[in-house]
């Protein structure tokens, strides 16, 4: 490929994108599938985000045989940066959930999470909500960019300012929940004894809580531990793109495309992977997006 001809810094590898497309492609219709057999409709954000994923990989493959067209390039670059930040999204709500599921309304106390739990998913979710604007108008703004424009120098420089932005407030925020979230790995051990005396007809792996006859996996430990994993592969990835757009578009990440999939599609993949085998449903009793009154 004629690099003057094309948007990206690079020789872009079609055999790469095409692999992370179908990867990414069997794990969206896995969700899809899981979505609608067990219905968890509040997990449709990470359903979303994985079709973002798989569509920004399958327009990579299109943008790198049509390099010249800015819209390709555009909706590729838009779609696998956007796509962690509603994982992160996710995340927050599957936490939310898995604390009203472990700890008593009684001990759900400011002090237990540094953070009201009522406020805990509002709170992150809207701070992730302020990230993915920014990160759009600032993805969008660098794209956008024909090299030839007089203030090209100005534009490229205000579109990474609004995405590091972006990626600053998903961090910190990001970063924040990642402390929270593994030192209740430690703190929620204190109501293993809570939550069994809320058991029934336990057979050793599964059971019911709380009089519901629907059948749940009893090792809650297990879906907060893949959750920690996830947020930490989501935060290694925002560590990089904030570098990323630190560098700009003539930086070493821009310039070698490895980088795009040792930090960015490597770590994401196994944040989607993981929730496909140990699926949120096997473990929480209410999927919905509004928990009942009682579990609140």
């Amino acid at each position: 490929m004629a690099l003057e001809r094309t948007r990206y810094r690079y020789d872009p590898s079609l055999a790469a994108a095409v692999v992370f497309a179908v990867a990414y492609g069997l794990v969206f219709i896995a969700y899809v599938i899981q979505w609608i057999k067990y219905r968890s409709w509040v997990w449709i954000v990470m359903v979303i985000s994985a079709g973002m994923e798989v569509g920004g990989y399958i327009i990579r493959c299109l943008s790198i045989n049509k390099p010249e067209e800015r819209a390709l390039y555009v909706a590729q670059f838009a779609l696998i940066i956007l796509a962690p930040v509603l994982m992160a999204g996710a995340c927050y709500v599957l936490f939310g959930r898995i604390v009203f599921h472990i700890v008593p309304r009684s001990q759900r106390t400011l002090k237990l999470l540094w953070i009201s739990p009522r406020w805990l998913t509002p709170i992150f979710v809207t701070a992730d909500i302020v990230a993915l604007i920014f990160q759009l108008i600032g993805a969008v703004r660098i794209t956008s960019i024909n090299a030839t424009d007089p203030d090209a120098r100005k534009k490229a420089n205000q579109g990474r300012t609004i995405a590091q932005i972006g990626v600053a407030v998903q961090l910190l925020c990001f970063g924040l929940f990642t402390v929270i979230a593994v030192r209740f790995n430690f703190t929620a051990r204190r109501f293993a004894a809570q939550f069994e005396q809320r058991l029934a007809n336990a057979d050793g792996k599964y059971c019911s809580i709380d009089g519901s006859e629907r059948k749940l996996k009893r090792s809650w430990p297990t879906i907060l531990i893949v959750t920690n994993i996830a947020t930490a592969l989501i935060l290694i990835r925002s560590i990089y793109r904030m570098i990323d757009f630190s560098l700009g578009r003539t930086g070493y990440t821009e310039m070698h495309e490895w980088c795009l999939y040792v930090f960015d599609a490597l770590p994401i993949f196994p944040v989607l992977a993981l929730y496909i085998w140990w699926h949120p449903s096997h473990y929480l009793p209410f999927m919905n997006f509004r928990l009942p009154k009682h579990a609140r």
